[in-house]
C-alpha cells in the first residue's frame, strides 16, 4: 500500500512536469546520504599506524544518523532523501535498522531515491526500501545469499608436530575445532546453516516486499544466476531505471520543477548531524557501549576500566536510565564478570536497557543477559552460552622441526602443566574440564536468572549455540526487535523523561587522545559485514567466551 501511495505521487508529479505546470513539486532540501564514512557503533575520528603512514578516517554513530532520520521525516525543511549506496558502509544489524528509518521516512509520504553504480546484497538491501531505485547503464552486481569459508588446520599442525586440547562445554562451541579437525562437525554445519538461513531469509522477504516482488520468485532469481546485467535488473523490476549520473542530477532538478542544479538545495547527513542540538534538559540516558572484544585489561572493553565507568553512570544523579549497547562476540571470564556484577548493581538505582548491534554473542551476551529489556534485530548474532579453553603443545614441534629438546623441571608434579611444552595428562585435563564445567554452570544460572527461565531449559538452547535475532526472539534469549534509538525511547519513557540529553560512555576520544593512547589498531568487523560481498568467503569466525587459565591460548 505504502508503495503504491508513492507511486501515485510520482506519476501525479510526472503529469504535472508534463504539462509545465508550476504546483506540485518537492519544495525544501535534499537530504544527501552519500558518504564514505563507516556507520560505527558511537562514531569519531579514528587513525591507523602502518608501513605506508599514518591513515586517518572518521565514522558516525549509528544512533546519531537514526536521530537524524527521525528528525528529518517531521523536518518541514527536506523535501526527500537522495541515498548514494556507492560508498556506504555499515554492518548489516545497521543496515537494518538504517533500512527501518528510511522506510519510516518514507511513510511520511516524503519520497526517497537510491542510486548505485553496482549493486550487492549489501547494497542492494538498503537501496530496496526507496521509492526509485536507479543503476547505472553500465553497471550490474548480483544478488547471491550469505556464504561462509572455514579453514581447518589439524592436517597442518599434525604435520608441523603442533598437538592442541581443547576443552569445553558445548557440543555447539565451536571457534576451536579448526584446530583439533580437518572438517566441520555436524554441530557447526547445523548452527552454521541455520543461522545464515535465517538472516538472508529475513533479507530476501524485506527486498522482496519492498519492490511488490513474491520472495519465493526472488529466491528463485538468486538461486539461477539471473540477476546479472543492468537491464537484467530492470526488466526484473528490481530497480526502476538506468540513469547516467548527469541524468540523475536532471532527475532530481525536474523533481524540484527546475533545469538549473544550483537552485536545488542540499545538506549532507554530517552536516544535518552536528546541527541537531541537544537537548535542553539536564537530566540523561546514559547509553554505555560495550563494543568490542572482552579482555580484563588493556582494551576498550576491559572489564576493569568499563565497570569502573558504570559505577561513575551508577554515582551521577543526572542519569535516570540507562542503554547498554552491546557488540562484543565474548572475550575474557574474568573481564566479562567484572562487567556483569556493575551492571547488575547499576540495576538497582536505574532502569537498564540492553540493546544489541550486530553481535552480542558469549561473553557479550552474559553481560547483558540481566537487564530488564533486551532488544536487537533480525540480523543480530547472540547466544553462544557456552565455554573452550585452548592448551597447545608445542614440544614436539620444536623437537621434530628445530632439532631442538626442551627439558621442564617444577617443583611439584603438574609445575608445568598447560607450560605449551608437553600435553596435559588425563588428571590435568580432568582438572580444566572441571574449571570449564563451573564456568559453564555460572553462565547458566546468570542467563536463567536475568531471562526468568529454569537452568534447564537455558543449558537446551545452550551448548555454545549462536543464534540469529528473529530465532533469538522465539526462544526468548531477548523481548523485541527494535533500533538502538528504539531503546533510548524506551528507556527515557520508563524514567519517565520527555526532554533529555544523550550521553555516550566511554566518551569518544579524540584523534589527539587516541594518539596519546596508542589506540592503533582498527577494530574487528562482524562476520555477517563481510559476507554481505559478493565472492568474498571470510574465514568464519563465531563469538566465544574463554576462561583465564595460565599459557592458554585464550579463543
Amino acid at each position: 500500500m505504502r508503495r503504491f501511495f508513492i507511486s501515485v505521487c510520482m506519476t501525479i508529479l510526472a503529469c504535472t512536469l508534463a504539462n509545465g505546470a508550476d504546483t506540485g513539486f518537492l519544495k525544501g532540501k535534499i537530504l544527501k546520504i552519500d558518504m564514505q564514512d563507516v556507520v560505527a557503533e558511537r562514531g569519531g575520528n579514528s587513525f591507523q599506524i602502518s608501513l605506508s603512514g599514518i591513515n586517518t578516517g572518521s565514522s558516525v554513530s549509528l544512533l546519531s544518523l537514526e536521530r537524524a532520520l527521525e528528525k528529518a521525516a517531521e523536518d518541514d525543511k527536506i523535501a526527500m532523501i537522495y541515498l548514494n549506496t556507492d560508498h556506504f558502509s555499515a554492518g548489516l544489524a545497521p543496515m537494518e535498522e538504517i533500512r527501518e528509518y528510511l522506510k519510516r521516512f518514507s511513510a511520511e509520504g516524503k519520497p526517497v531515491v537510491a542510486y548505485g553504480a553496482g549493486f550487492s546484497n549489501a547494497s542492494y538491501y538498503i537501496a530496496s526500501v526507496a521509492d526509485r531505485v536507479f543503476l547505472y547503464p553500465k553497471g550490474s552486481g548480483t544478488l547471491n545469499g550469505l556464504g561462509s569459508t572455514q579453514f581447518f588446520l589439524k592436517d597442518a599442525l599434525d604435520t608441523l608436530g603442533i598437538e592442541v586440547q581443547l576443552i569445553r562445554h558445548g557440543k555447539y562451541k565451536s571457534a576451536g575445532e579448526m584446530y583439533i579437525r580437518n572438517d566441520i562437525s555436524p554441530e557447526n554445519r547445523e548452527q552454521y546453516e541455520t543461522m545464515l538461513n535465517s538472516i538472508w531469509g529475513c533479507m530476501v522477504e524485506e527486498m522482496a516486499a519492498s519492490r511488490g516482488i513474491e520472495a519465493a520468485t526472488l529466491k528463485g532469481w538468486i538461486d539461477n544466476l539471473e540477476i546479472s546485467t543492468a537491464n537484467t535488473w530492470l526488466e526484473k523490476g528490481l530497480i526502476d531505471g538506468l540513469k547516467y549520473r548527469d541524468e540523475m542530477e536532471e532527475y532530481l532538478c525536474h523533481l524540484f520543477g527546475t533545469n538549473n542544479p544550483e537552485k536545488v538545495k542540499t545538506v549532507s547527513i554530517k552536516d544535518y548531524i552536528n546541527d541537531l542540538k541537544k537537548g535542553p534538559s539536564s537530566k540523561k540516558i546514559a547509553v554505555i557501549y560495550a563494543d568490542g572484544e572482552i579482555t580484563r585489561t588493556g582494551s576498550e572493553v576491559a572489564g576493569e576500566k568499563l565497570s569502573h565507568q558504570i559505577a561513575k553512570v551508577r554515582q551521577d544523579s543526572t542519569v535516570k536510565a540507562v542503554v547498554f549497547r552491546v557488540n562484543s562476540p565474548g572475550g575474557e571470564v574474568v573481564g566479562a564478570d567484572m562487567i556483569r556484577r556493575e551492571i547488575e548493581v547499576l540495576q538497582k538505582y536505574k532502569p537498564v536497557i540492553a540493546s544489541y548491534g550486530s553481535y552480542a554473542a558469549s561473553g557479550g551476551y552474559l553481560i547483558s543477559a540481566g537487564c530488564e529489556k533486551i532488544f536487537l534485530d533480525n540480523s543480530t548474532l547472540t547466544g553462544s552460552i557456552g565455554v573452550f579453553g585452548m592448551i597447545p603443545s608445542f614440544g614436539k614441534a620444536i623437537r621434530k622441526n628445530l632439532k631442538v629438546n626442551p627439558v621442564s623441571l617444577g617443583t611439584n608434579e603438574h609445575s608445568t602443566m598447560g607450560s605449551g611444552m608437553a600435553p596435559l595428562t588425563p588428571e590435568e585435563e580432568a582438572w580444566y574440564q572441571q574449571e570449564i564445567e563451573g564456568i559453564y554452570d555460572d553462565f547458566v544460572s546468570v542467563v536463567a536468572d536475568g531471562r526468568k527461565v529454569t537452568k534447564e531449559y537455558v543449558d537446551s538452547i545452550a551448548q555454545g549455540r549462536v543464534w540469529a535475532g528473529k530465532d533469538a526472539l522465539r526462544i526468548k534469549l531477548a523481548d523485541e526487535k527494535a533500533t538502538v534509538l528504539e531503546a533510548v525511547q524506551y528507556a527515557a519513557e520508563r524514567a519517565g523523561l520527555g526532554n533529555y540529553r544523550i550521553q555516550m560512555v566511554p566518551e569518544v576520544k579524540s584523534m589527539f587522545q587516541q594518539i596519546m593512547d596508542g589506540d592503533s589498531k582498527k577494530k574487528d568487523e562482524p562476520l555477517v559485514k563481510d559476507l554481505l560481498h559478493p565472492g568474498f568467503n571470510a574465514i568464519a569466525r563465531m563469538p566465544y567466551i574463554t576462561i583465564n587459565t595460565p599459557n592458554s591460548i585464550l579463543k
